[in-house]
């Protein structure tokens, strides 16, 4: 009996030492220098939130946060670097959907990770919406009941551009006809400047794609935005409809946040997703952002996780009923 007493106050001891250990960690944190891994190339959206970022938190916490471009597979290798590293908080990941959700739903035997198993979600720190966009002389419509209309009586004849398949702007495209009923030909590029430039020239007729790219030619009036694919109205342009408010539900855009490897202290990630909240709510952190069509936000890890358990619930089913593989 005396024994079993023991062995229980032996346990007890070490998880109130274990979590007096991980408190004392994170009091501490940041031990070291923080390395942020973007794996995309320099100058493009995720570095530059990442370096803004990354300054903000190399002066609240007094250590230097450095971002290291690890490009390559679709994102897949830097990505892969970070879930390698020690869980002390001194490697983060920047990602988008494509390294978290859509990859491993794609390509799981080419993905070295689970999302959510290998890599954790600490805090997402922005939103940066699709909108639908055409070239009215190929579909003469001005708002989406007329486009549904027309594709629908005109099945196949619609010729839609992506980035590549299994790009956002790909599986909005595969969602919408999902959900409307309606059959397009789908024109993928291998990114997105030939394909804006194919849209305007009117060989393909539509895209979805991100807001910084079309607005400049949205403005000049070479195309027309039907609407905004975020869940709401963007403030962007408030007098944009969104799609939802003609197929509810619908949403396509893309976000950039902070993951670390599994196994990271939640105290950690709760000291990094508080800092990071704080540098979101600056007024010229929001201008930065809204200058390059990004929506500054934050949301919590337990939030973070929550928005990708449905993102992956979401684009698994529209995958499947397009019966889309990259081999």
């Amino acid at each position: 009996m005396k024994l079993k007493f023991a062995s229980s106050l032996l346990a007890a001891c070490s998880i109130l030492c274990a979590g007096q250990s991980m408190a004392q960690d994170a009091g501490k944190y940041p031990s070291d220098s923080v390395r942020i891994v973007v794996p995309f190339a320099a100058g493009g959206v995720a570095d530059i939130f990442a370096r803004v970022i990354g300054d903000h938190l190399q002066k609240a916490f007094g250590k230097p946060f450095v971002v290291e471009n690890v490009p390559g597979a679709g994102s897949i290798n830097g990505i892969a670097q970070v879930v390698r590293a020690k869980p002390d908080g001194l490697t983060l990941a920047v990602s988008g959907p494509g390294a978290i959700v859509i990859n491993p739903l794609l390509r799981p035997d080419q993905v070295p990770y689970k999302p959510l198993k290998d890599i954790i979600p600490v805090v997402m720190f922005d939103t940066v919406p699709n909108v639908l966009v055409i070239n009215k002389n190929k579909i003469p419509v001005n708002s989406v009941p007329e486009l549904i209309d027309y594709l629908k009586k005109n099945p196949g004849k619609v010729a839609y551009g992506s980035a590549g398949v299994g790009t956002t702007q790909h599986l909005a495209a595969e969602w919408f006809q999902q959900l409307t009923g309606t059959k397009m030909t789908h024109v993928p590029y291998p990114g997105s400047s030939r394909m804006i430039t194919d849209l305007i020239g009117g060989q393909i007729g539509l895209v979805f794609d991100n807001v910084p790219l079309i607005l400049p030619h949205a403005q000049s009036g070479k195309l027309t935005m039907l609407a905004t694919a975020s869940a709401k109205r963007a403030a962007f342009d408030p007098n944009l409809p969104a799609v939802s408010e003609f197929l509810p539900g619908f949403e396509s855009s893309s976000w950039h946040g902070f993951l670390v490897p599994a196994g990271t202290s939640p105290e950690i990630m709760k000291k990094i997703s508080d800092e990071v909240k704080v540098c979101m709510s600056k007024p010229e952190t929001i201008k930065k952002f809204a200058d390059m069509g990004a929506e500054a936000v934050h949301k919590s890890p337990k939030e973070f996780e929550e928005h990708i358990s449905k993102e992956l619930v979401l684009w698994k089913d529209v995958i499947e009923k397009a019966n889309l593989q990259i081999k």
